[in-house]
């Protein structure tokens, strides 16, 4: 039996207000009839989930599980949401997109929304029986990410410790229900890497409840060690995107992609297959240091068609899946053995 469950698939990439990709019913239906056996759900997306209601009421949650087609919901996730919990004025335009429209333009009430829905989903995710909830931990600092002009003493500190400040009150109430946050480690946010992620993790004083979204294809566009980093944390990996990716050295632009649309950049996301990740490797590994929840599709590619890309996603994550042993390989040229005979063998007879 595999350690890993899956393959199950992110329904955020999919959802349209087109049958079958409208309701949850619908849509688990389809996912169901292409191999999958568990859905991310979308905290955000109405199409899917009452998150007041889930937050409230433990009999909306088993209604909700009934919807699935027999599939299990595997977690909440909140990336739009936990992405507003800490915005630079920088960003205001771009993000107001991702809350209500009676809340744009007032960076104040949307931060507050964001707090408050944040709260709600790891209400729901406890009334729904899940312990994890992937999301974004938003960023301060990404604008002096390339440090020209150079950054003043003490500002990546002050960073870090602003934006602790502002995720301790959501990780206190994540405790108290049992529920882990999972940041994904990705561009854009403060959490990007492993230091970044360390250093978050400090400024909240080693939170229990502070743990990692793992997604190698992030790691294949900024060209880091993603085998080595599952070593590194795994302790801290609660969740898992499979989302393939490839980077292609360009003698005019790298890894910041020149402001160009994804079909142009040196690096951009692919379908799973299509890309360079090493998904036997990443598997493997995971496998290897007790990684046991979800393997998820996550489909983000500027090539392939989103339908294909998942009728091509279940049989793919299927074939990863690994069964782990029930005995050694060389169980069979195993002898009998006691103290007295390993003794004998180590020549410490006297």
């Amino acid at each position: 039996m595999s350690q890993i469950k899956g393959p199950a698939i992110f329904l955020a990439q999919f959802a349209q207000d087109a049958p079958p990709y409208n309701t949850l019913p619908a849509i688990t239906q389809w996912v169901k009839d292409l191999g999958y056996i568990g859905v991310q759900i979308p905290g955000w997306d109405s199409h899917f989930i009452d998150l007041d209601k889930a937050a409230e009421s433990k009999q909306y949650c088993e209604d909700l599980k009934g919807q699935t087609n027999g599939l299990e919901i595997t977690e909440i996730a909140t990336h739009l949401i936990g992405q507003l919990v800490a915005v630079h004025p920088a960003f205001d335009i771009l993000f107001d997109g991702f809350a209500p429209p009676a809340l744009r333009n007032n960076p104040k009430a949307r931060t507050e929304w964001a707090v408050d829905q944040m709260t709600r989903a790891i209400k729901a995710s406890r009334n729904l029986g899940l312990n994890v909830l992937p999301t974004f931990s938003g960023a301060l600092l990404w604008h002096t990410m390339y440090p020209w002009p150079q950054r003043p003493p003490g500002l990546v500190d002050m960073g870090f410790k602003e934006l602790a400040k502002k995720w301790q009150p959501l990780l206190n109430v994540a405790d108290e229900y049992g529920v882990d946050l999972a940041f994904e480690i990705h561009p854009g946010e403060d959490l990007h890497d492993g230091v970044t992620f360390e250093r978050f993790l400090a400024a909240t004083g080693n939170h229990p409840r502070v743990h990692i979204l793992y997604d190698p294809s992030h790691f294949v566009l900024q060209q880091l060690d993603y085998i080595g980093y599952i070593d590194v944390y795994k302790d801290h990996i609660k969740a898992f995107h499979v989302k393939d990716a490839e980077y292609h050295p360009s003698a005019k632009s790298g890894v910041y992609g020149g402001y160009q649309d994804w079909r142009d950049r040196p690096g951009r996301f692919r379908s799973l297959g299509d890309g360079q990740v090493d998904f036997k490797r990443v598997f493997s590994q995971l496998t290897q240091v007790g990684y046991a929840s979800w393997a998820v599709l996550e489909w983000e590619c500027c090539i392939k068609d989103s339908v294909q890309g998942a009728t091509e996603g279940a049989p793919f994550i299927k074939s990863m899946l690994i069964d782990v042993p029930t005995r050694a390989f060389d169980d069979f040229a195993g002898g009998g053995t006691d103290e007295a005979t390993n003794r004998r063998i180590l020549g410490i007879n006297e």
